[in-house]
């Protein structure tokens, strides 16, 4: 009995120190920016079922945040309207520009009528990006993943809900790169997808979250207002727009620790 007892204290221990809980959560004038790539099916045995969240998961995600009375924003308004945003005001990004976004994702955003910004990579068909962080990702799972067609991107842009924002070229790995590819992947990204929507693009992801300060000053240069990383947590009263911070949900997740994620800005 008393070793039961025991078991049960520490797994107690072990939950609460996973998920604090019991943390106070951060003021909720502070904007929430979350970070998706995919809204799909797990596939068995596969590498990145982290990246696809189900869409049964995403259906309930937003339904709770619509329940609790979060203001859906995209990045560009996130920006411009900074610090006269309600309380509870959210920003739903997706990377990459997988077609299970449209075909997924935005039926359930039209459903509760929430806004996002899908960052896209222009030169992103049969392309597996993942190998330009670490070289053995060479299984070709990402390449496979079906992508917007330039035609989808454009009725997603005309929705009124949807926010295109530029990823890059290629989801060039920035550090790899010289000053002059850098300023080519975020220019040249930025104007094709300003010709493919006819609307102005001005917010940026930083492929895979790596990037220094002189890619923070090269986004400026191209003309990007604001730009993503994936440093996990909820930005200050007075962020820096060129380095937001976003709150990763993960394929894994339950909806509990979503809501922890929310409340916290990241896993305890």
């Amino acid at each position: 009995m008393i070793y039961l007892a025991l078991v049960f204290v520490l797994a107690v221990i072990m939950f609460s120190y996973k998920y604090a809980w019991w943390k106070p959560a951060i003021d909720w004038k502070r904007p929430r920016v979350l970070m998706y790539h995919m809204v799909r099916e797990h596939i068995d045995g596969a590498k990145f079922n982290k990246l696809r969240v189900k869409p049964a998961e995403f259906d309930k995600q937003v339904a709770w945040m619509k329940e609790q009375g979060f203001h859906f924003v995209t990045m560009q308004e996130l920006q411009q309207n900074w610090g006269k945003h309600p309380d509870k005001t959210v920003a739903i990004t997706f990377d990459d520009g997988y077609l299970d976004n449209l075909e997924h994702a935005f039926p359930i955003l039209e459903k509760y009528q929430a806004k996002a910004t899908i960052y896209v990579v222009v030169d992103r068909h049969e392309r597996d990006w993942s190998t330009y962080k670490k070289a053995h990702h060479n299984s070709g799972e990402l390449a496979r993943e079906p992508k917007l067609s330039d035609e989808q991107i454009q009725v997603l842009a005309k929705s009124g809900l949807i926010e295109i924002g530029s990823h890059t070229l290629t989801h060039a790995n920035l550090a790899k790169l010289n000053d002059q590819e850098c300023f080519d992947e975020l220019l040249q990204s930025k104007q094709q997808l300003e010709q493919m929507t006819g609307q102005q693009v001005t917010s940026f992801a930083y492929p895979f979250g790596i990037y220094s300060q002189r890619d923070v000053e090269i986004a400026k240069q191209a003309g990007y207002l604001n730009a993503v990383t994936t440093i996990e947590g909820i930005d200050a009263e007075q962020p820096d727009f060129m380095q937001l911070k976003r709150i990763k949900v993960s394929g894994k997740d339950s909806m509990f620790a979503v809501k922890l994620r929310m409340k916290l800005g990241k896993r305890a």
